[in-house]
């Protein structure tokens, strides 16, 4: 009777994603259905991670960060936990073989969010890999199922994706990081006088890493090939509405993609796909 544990303990994975980022759980959902649950149970457990750092305030969030970085290693090594969300990722790391120093520089770049408020340009790259670009590595371990070459081959882009969804991610919420948590993520800015040629710089080096990651999510296995397309087109439509915005109301407001426009990206989507577009 374990495996209703080990189910239930998933069915916990995917309610996370869906109840924290609706645009990332319909993405999930274009996957193969072989794919689905691991890449829930890895975005269950860097969302509440995240989550400790970010919303815990009236709480010892170091404390409580080490404790989940404990659990975190023991639910690996025993291969079980009472926690749902580390059960389901534990589940996940063991069965693909992930790499343990990907969730070593997670948890590296989490500790950094305790303390670390303005960032300079090293401080900045070594975030960014902790905190997005291993998470993008993890999914590649699922996509590419044991295929070690494929891997090595999709590496690069598999980082650039993870940096770009980061950096819209830092874009679109520069109001709650910086009033909020008193945080400059990117190098070199001050959002108290945000000029139009810091931006234009910022969204530069997005588009970089975009276009670095098209060309690896045409490599992609067909299993993960469509829903990596849908998450990647959300995340540029999102970064294409930032990049007509004045840098002052990039400041004062949080964009989103309104779901009429989410079901355009898939429809889309769906048509290139059947067109062997992509």
């Amino acid at each position: 009777m374990v495996q209703l544990f080990h189910t239930t303990s998933e069915n916990c994975s995917r309610i996370i994603t869906e109840n924290y980022s609706t645009s990332f759980s319909s993405a999930i959902r274009m996957l193969h259905k072989d794919l689905r649950t691991p890449i829930f149970n890895i975005y269950g457990f860097v969302r509440f991670a995240d989550e400790i750092v970010d919303t815990f305030h009236d709480y010892d969030k170091a404390a409580l960060l080490e404790q989940f970085k404990k659990e975190t290693y023991d639910a690996i090594q025993r291969g079980i936990s009472l926690n749902p969300a580390l059960n389901s990722f534990q589940r996940t790391v063991n069965e693909y073989n992930i790499d343990l120093k990907l969730v070593d520089a997670f948890f590296h770049s989490m500790e950094m969010d305790l303390s670390k408020q303005v960032y300079d340009c090293e401080g900045y790259k070594e975030y960014i890999y902790g905190s997005a670009e291993v998470v993008g590595l993890m999914c590649l371990y699922v996509f590419c199922e044991g295929e070690k070459s494929l891997y090595n081959k999709l590496e690069f882009s598999a980082k650039a994706l993870g940096a770009a969804f980061q950096k819209v991610n830092f874009l679109r919420d520069i109001k709650a990081d910086y009033n909020g948590l008193s945080r400059i993520y990117f190098p070199g800015c001050d959002f108290a006088n945000f000029s139009e040629s810091e931006k234009k710089a910022i969204e530069q080096d997005i588009q970089n890493d975009f276009e670095a990651a098209y060309e690896g999510i045409k490599m992609l296995p067909l299993k993960a090939r469509f829903g990596v397309y849908v998450a990647y087109k959300y995340y540029l439509s999102l970064f294409k509405k930032i990049k007509k915005l004045e840098p002052e109301r990039v400041l004062d407001t949080r964009i989103r993609i309104p779901n009429y426009l989410k079901a355009m990206i898939v429809l889309r989507a769906g048509v290139k796909n059947q067109l062997r577009l992509i």
